[in-house]
């Protein structure tokens, strides 16, 4: 029988740092977190779990992932993510603290817009540090390929963020 209360305890930080560094606000963090253990649950009524960390981290991005796509998808829904915990800890200007919103939330845009493996696999090295051979080992795939597949998320990446500027708002002053 599996102890929840203790897999939460010890490793539920860890799915919960993965959703909330994906989405970027805690209300969605939240609704993550618990998908992340209702899948893990399934998970391990079909096999016997021997790493939690690994599969909770994997878990939460593919349901992180799933919720920014739809996020995306209903664009009358989409706002700013801002959240108290997304201030850096040093006081950036205004003008700062405002691109850096918006570039979170353009690479949470971008993120949507990528084949899953190739979104999964980009979360699990930029965010998450995991190395090629770990990925691979997680994902069931050769190192070659989590190679492959991480160098087109990237170039991918790279052409959709490029292909929005960021412009400081001219201010209309009547003329």
């Amino acid at each position: 029988m599996t102890d929840w209360n203790s897999i939460v305890r010890k490793h539920g930080r860890v799915a919960w740092l993965t959703a909330y560094r994906l989405l970027g606000n805690y209300a969605d963090a939240s609704d993550c977190y618990q998908n992340t253990f209702l899948e893990a649950f399934k998970v391990a009524h079909r096999e016997g779990v021997r790493n939690w960390p690994p599969l909770l981290r994997r878990l939460a991005t593919a349901r992180a992932l799933d919720m920014l796509r739809t996020r995306y998808r209903d664009k009358s829904r989409i706002e700013p993510a801002q959240d108290v915990l997304n201030t850096p800890a040093v006081d950036p200007s205004p003008v700062q603290r405002a691109e850096a919103v918006e570039l979170a939330d353009r690479l949470r845009a971008a993120l949507t817009q990528l084949p899953p493996q190739q979104a999964e696999v980009f979360c699990l090295c930029s965010f998450d540090e995991m190395s090629y051979r770990q990925i691979a080992g997680r994902l069931e795939l050769d190192t070659n390929t989590v190679g492959v597949l991480l160098h087109r998320a990237r170039k991918h990446l790279q052409g959709l963020l490029a292909s929005v500027q960021l412009e400081p708002k001219k201010l209309d002053q009547g003329h």
